[in-house]
């Protein structure tokens, strides 16, 4: 028999239409059990959508769901075994925490009769029921650290305090799956970064599924075994963070994850397969295949960069139009010639006595961290040269 706990959840080829309007095209994804998968994306981009639909909260338009190799699709959001947290946290305020927590099990464990105010207290078995349902409650407040908050109503508890309320009504579930949609929105900054390690602590210690819905960049990235990006209702990459941050299979994917996001540098594919851009040229190990004159794009990381003695050949020589310290790190801005928006490098903050306004400064970059576009985005690989060639020639 399947442990309730480690069911993965089969995504395919579902579509969901709105009026006119497709919000989903044909998704297709596999999360396995026990993965913490994150649909990340831009607001508007189906992510909600597509978690809802999972939920048996909307019915797609075409394709099935499957959760633990069992097809969902004709079943209500109740009978699908998943748990759902909302970024509004959907607790009942005039409710406590406790009664918030222990409603899925009196609604699944009690009968009607059992559950009405007056009479239920009569019905054989109700009392066996309510202490067990307490002694659940009582567990599940244990280990989110909300004892003492059980008997205070939502308007008592701070953002943090209620957005565990929420998760430990959906814990007490022993859902197959946990659907978190942008559960930490309404936190500041600081509550955000506590709760992305308790969220993950959850997902460790329940080693349940959990797909997580989410625009913010830092929380896919911190917390997530894989991470689907998102765009205009198709998913564009699935990968683990950093193959997502370090090998994007496209320029939407390589632009919106990263902060400062990636420089894109726009150039032509020009003698013996170089690439000139920025004032400079760059030599990639894919150019040679693509025609003279071609249009591309050369995608930097900041942190790929590095200070330069002299301008040459794969060196990017701009004026520095802003310097931001930012305590371990220097980020500096740099109008390169031909560049669209100034040039982003990160440098080691040690460095920042050498950098003032209005400075010429040379930035060099390893081959072998550039990555290459076409003119319609579409990823350009390298395909023969090595690294060691690649640093070779540039």
């Amino acid at each position: 028999m399947l442990d309730p706990q480690r069911q993965g959840v089969s995504i395919e080829a579902v579509t969901k239409v709105f009026g006119s309007t497709e919000v989903l095209k044909g998704v297709s994804l596999d999360i396995g059990a026990g993965e913490f998968l994150t649909l990340l994306g831009p607001s508007g981009c189906g992510k909600s959508t597509l978690l809802r639909v999972i939920a048996g909260l909307e019915r797609q338009d075409g394709g099935s769901i499957s959760i633990g190799g069992r097809i969902v699709d004709g079943l209500r959001a109740k009978l699908r075994d998943v748990a759902m947290v909302f970024q509004s946290y959907a607790l009942y305020p005039h409710m406590t925490a406790g009664q918030n927590i222990a409603l899925p099990l009196r609604m699944r464990r009690l009968s009607l009769a059992q559950r009405l105010p007056l009479l239920g207290r009569f019905v054989p078995g109700r009392k066996a029921a309510l202490e067990e349902i307490d002694r659940e409650v009582q567990q599940t407040a244990r280990a989110l650290e909300i004892e003492h908050l059980l008997h205070r109503k939502p308007g008592q508890l701070s953002g943090g305090q209620r957005q565990r309320v929420a998760a430990g009504r959906a814990m007490v579930r022993h859902p197959a799956v946990f659907l978190m949609d942008e559960p930490l929105s309404n936190l500041d900054a600081k509550l955000r970064v506590q709760m992305r390690a308790e969220i993950k602590e959850l997902h460790r210690r329940l080693d349940a599924t959990f797909i997580y819905v989410t625009h913010d960049q830092a929380e896919a990235m911190t917390m997530s075994d894989r991470v689907a990006v998102m765009f205009d209702g198709e998913v564009l990459q699935v990968a683990p963070p950093q193959e997502i941050y370090a090998d994007p299979a496209n320029r939407q994917v390589a632009e919106f994850v990263g902060s400062p996001k990636i420089n894109m540098l726009e150039g032509l594919v020009g003698d013996k397969g170089r690439i000139a851009a920025a004032g400079t040229t760059f030599r990639l190990a894919a150019a040679p295949t693509l025609a003279p004159e071609t249009a591309v794009a050369i995608g930097i990381r900041p942190e790929a960069f590095y200070l330069a003695k002299h301008a040459g050949r794969g060196i990017v020589t701009g004026s520095v139009r802003l310097v931001e310290h930012m305590g371990s790190d220097l980020f500096i801005h740099l109008d390169g010639p031909g560049a669209r928006e100034p040039i982003v490098a990160r440098l080691p903050a040690e460095r920042a006595p050498e950098i003032q306004l209005g400075q010429t400064v040379h930035l060099g970059v390893d081959p072998a961290r550039m990555v290459a576009f076409d003119a319609e985005g579409r990823r350009i690989r390298h395909e023969r040269a090595t690294v060691a060639e690649l640093r070779r020639s540039a």
